[in-house]
């Protein structure tokens, strides 16, 4: 079976634009109006993405707490320290 890059190098890549964005919708429509059956439209995420979250969560708690902390130590405006 051909992939579809040698697909498009052979016969897809010489045609003018207005013949490939027709077959690209072609292709598009097919694909919406097989219901989607084969896309994955999952709400679910993976323990890794659970994870990579609380991860970013953290550290940018961190960043902003830090931040807070340095600004709370800095003397008031006009201050003679």
């Amino acid at each position: 079976m051909p992939t579809a890059e040698s697909v498009y190098q052979s016969s897809v890549a010489a045609l003018p634009k207005s013949e490939r964005l027709k077959l690209a919708a072609l292709i598009l429509d097919e694909l919406t109006a097989s219901g989607g059956a084969a896309l994955d439209f999952s709400d679910s995420w993976s323990e890794e993405d659970l994870g990579d979250v609380a991860a970013y969560a953290a550290a940018y708690a961190a960043d902003v707490y830090n931040e807070a902390a340095l600004l709370d130590m800095q003397p008031p405006t006009g201050s003679s320290l």
